[in-house]
Parts: C-alpha cells; structure tokens; sequence
C-alpha cells in the first residue's frame, strides 16, 4: 500500500512538472507572439493582394495554397534553422534580426516612395500579363510563399530572440506554437477579408430585412477603404518594427546613443500629458520615432538594393535585375 501512494505521490509530482511545462510554454508562445506582433500586422496587410483579379471561386484555394506554403516555411524550413542557431551560433540572432530589420526598413520605405513617386514597371507587369489563368495563379502563389518566407523568418527569429533560456525541446514547442498560432491567424483573417464583399453583395441580394441588405451594401462600400487601411498599417508596422529591431541590434553591439535617446524623448512626450495617458503617449512617441528611423534607413537602403544588391544577384543568377 505505502509503494502505491509513494507511486501515485511521484505522478502527481510529474502532473505538477509538466502542468508547469505547459504554463511555460504557452507563456513564452504568448510573449514570442506579441514581439512579432508588427510583421505579423504586415503579413496579412500583404497577403490580399495576390488573390485580386481573380474569380471569386479561387479566392480561398489560392489562400490555402499560401497558407500551406507558409506552414512548411516555417515549421519545416524556418524551426529546424532557428533551434541550430539557438544551440549553436546564438551570436548570430542579434546580427539576423538587424538584417531581417534592415529588410523590413527596405520594404515599407519602398512602399512609402512609390506612393510619393508612383511610376510602372513594364516589365513586371507584363511578366504578370499572362493569357492562362492557372499559370497566372501559379506565379501569385509562388511570389507569395517567398514573400511570406522573408517575414516567417523574421517572425521566427523575433520570436526566438523573445523566449526565455530554457532547453531545446521547450525552445522547439515554442516556435511550433507560434508558427502554427500565426499562419492560422494570418490566412484565416485574411480568408475572411477577401471574402467579405462577397458576403457583402449576397447581403444585400438575398437578406430579407431591410437593415441587414443595407449592412450588405455598406459592407462592399467599405472594403476598397478597409483594404486601403490595412495597407497603410502594414507599411507603418513594417517601419516600427523595422526601425525598432536595428536600433535595438545597436544597442546590443554598444551602440545605445539613438535608443536611449529615443527613450528619454518619449518618457518626456509621456510626462507631458495627463497620467491616465502617459503610458499609451509614450507607446506611441517611441513607436513612431522608430518608424520615422525605420523610414530614414530604408530610403537609405533603397539605391543600395536597387543599385548595387539587386544587380549583384542578377549577375551571380543569371536573371535580368527586374525579376
């Protein structure tokens, strides 16, 4: 009797252990998660776009494909390469994640000068000018997935970069959550975006109140606007997170002078208005000097990507600098 209760005592004791495992984990998820918040706002700002021109029947099997693309990314991709870096090179996230941020500076300050200087490219239009529909949405498909793989991984490495130290399988777990949890926020979102006109127009034809076909209608009305929105978030999630992660990295290599700076500034903006709004105040101020960094270095970066990277991978690929 007395081994039963020492044995029944120690699966209790194991409960308690892995009960408090499982806490950790969705904790550390939960923290991971919220870190790559802004590129997240992005993914999702971006995604729409290439189910646009096509049928309305294609919408979610395109969404799907993404979706799917996006899991492989990063659970079979993206993880593996984390956990070996984790275990390995840790030296090497801080230096990755300014890259990725450098990237991400690049991205919306490039999005930003289009709108200031709008100008087509011919040639990317006609290599989306195709006459076949499934070769069409086979492009979008693949453009998709590869956009998706540069914010995975930053995703994946700002969440790593967010856990706690702890050992290899907790560190694995994490990063399946957060990448399992994020997809499926993503795309499902993004599904429920790109279909909402359609849910719109079959309000307005088929409901039988009079308020809910009038939902209907101001649901169509509403959605260039809402997609025009998103966009804009997008841009600006992608500079803040952008410009947060470099001056961060700078900081990490003995470079504080910006982000302290930075701090005292908005702590200042913060005191300066009334105390139930300090802390939203200063979010904001520090949020949005790190955007206007972001937006400074990006315009930096664009001639050196355009100019200098962007041939120098044309050259070693073999393509034209265009594609």
């Amino acid at each position: 009797m007395s081994g039963l209760l020492a044995l029944l005592d120690d699966v209790a004791a194991i409960a308690k252990v892995a009960a408090a495992s499982v806490d950790d984990i969705a904790g550390a998820a939960a923290k991971a998660g919220a870190k790559a918040a802004g590129v997240v706002i992005d993914d999702a700002a971006v995604t729409p776009k290439y189910v646009h021109g096509f049928e309305a029947k294609r919408e979610l099997p395109i969404i799907r494909k993404i979706a799917l693309g996006s899991l492989k990314n990063k659970l079979v991709l993206l993880l593996p390469a984390a956990l070996l870096l984790s275990n390995f090179a840790p030296w090497a996230i801080t230096p990755l994640l300014a890259l990725g941020g450098g990237y991400l500076c690049f991205e919306g300050a490039e999005k930003v000068f289009h709108i200031l200087f709008p100008h087509g490219d011919a040639e990317v239009e006609e290599d989306f000018d195709t006459k076949e529909p499934g070769h069409l949405e086979e492009e979008k498909v693949a453009g998709a997935i590869k956009t998706d793989f540069i914010l995975s991984a930053e995703i994946m490495t700002i969440a790593l970069a967010a856990i706690p130290e702890s050992n290899f399988w907790m560190e694995a777990v994490t990063l399946a959550i957060v990448g399992i949890v994020i997809t499926v926020g993503v795309y499902g979102s993004v599904a429920l975006i790109v279909k909402m006109d359609d849910i719109g127009l079959h309000l307005a034809a088929k409901a039988r109140l009079a308020a809910t076909r009038a939902l209907g209608r101001g649901l169509v009305l509403a959605m260039p606007k809402v997609m025009a929105f998103l966009s804009t978030v997008g841009t600006a999630a992608m500079l803040w997170v952008g410009g947060s992660i470099v001056i961060h990295g700078l900081e990490e290599n003995g470079f504080g002078w910006l982000g302290h700076h930075i701090h005292d500034w908005a702590a200042a903006i913060g005191h300066a208005v009334p105390e139930g709004l300090t802390g939203i105040v200063e979010w904001l101020a520090k949020a949005g000097m790190d955007g206007l960094f972001g937006l400074a270095m990006g315009m930096l970066l664009i001639p050196v990507a355009t100019r200098v990277i962007g041939p120098l991978l044309a050259r070693v690929t073999g393509k034209s600098a265009a594609h």
